[in-house]
């Protein structure tokens, strides 16, 4: 079960938002290379990076913070945001990325999806953004009438290396993670999930562990993270079963 540090970048700076909204931003560190190597340095061994310019402009905006970082740390690094042809995601492979998330080109052009994973076995993620369990595309700017589930039932057999299913409602406000509606996709598709949005406390960590839980790849954290509700030493130990927190730690979230 890995916990993925995320690292979402605006103006070339490491940011949170609110419920995917830009104005909401609060700026975390002016340094994301600087954010990475401390993730790296915490234990974190995986890294989450979106591009929230390139979400919202449909081209990568933020890329040499992006570069910056892949240099920082040696930790595997996975990509989102405005990543919309081949040739853009081969490039950023090329550079380094462990994993490409494509998230709107999904939703308007599953098949390039399905040729990127043909192309780069094992190294194409897909988003799958929602809202009221809708899709959201446009860096979360556009609403769909596509069902979640449905969109991850159509790259079965395609070779998706992950979903990352994020509840929008929920992100950057700490609400904890939307578990019923993460499992019921993990429970739909045979593509490993990974959860985010609105991971709060130990209290998510420790329901990451639970037995229906365990099919999911891991979670993102944000906010939790940088404004230290969770301790990182405690949230691996945790995953990692060296650490038995008190009983009165975990609440069950839906």
């Amino acid at each position: 079960m890995i916990l993925f540090p995320a690292i979402d970048l605006k103006g070339g700076q490491c940011v949170r938002l609110k419920l995917g909204a830009m104005s909401s931003a609060t700026v975390y560190n002016e340094d994301p290379a600087a954010q990475a190597k401390a993730f790296e340095d915490q234990g974190f061994e995986w890294l989450h990076v979106v591009d929230l310019n390139g979400a919202f402009e449909g081209e990568s905006i933020n890329g040499a913070a992006v570069e910056a970082i892949l240099k920082a740390t040696k930790n595997p690094v996975q990509l989102g945001g405005g990543i919309r042809s081949i040739a853009h995601i081969e490039a950023w492979l090329t550079k380094g990325l462990a994993r490409v998330i494509l998230g709107t080109v999904a939703v308007k052009n599953p098949d390039l999806v399905r040729e990127a994973c043909r192309l780069f076995p094992g190294r194409i993620a897909v988003g799958i953004d929602a809202r009221g369990g809708k899709v959201a595309v446009e860096g979360w700017a556009e609403a769909s009438t596509l069902g979640a589930v449905e969109l991850a039932r159509k790259f079965e057999g395609a070779g998706v290396a992950a979903i990352i299913y994020t509840d929008i409602d929920r992100d950057g406000v700490l609400a904890g993670i939307n578990w019923e509606a993460t499992i019921e996709m993990a429970d739909a598709v045979s593509i490993p999930v990974i959860a985010s949005g609105g991971l709060a406390s130990l209290a998510d960590i420790v329901r990451m562990t639970m037995p229906d839980a365990s099919k999911l790849e891991g979670a993102i954290s944000g906010r939790a993270l940088y404004d230290g509700r969770i301790d990182p030493a405690e949230a691996l130990a945790i995953l990692r079963g060296t650490y038995k927190p008190a009983p009165a730690m975990f609440e069950e979230r839906q």
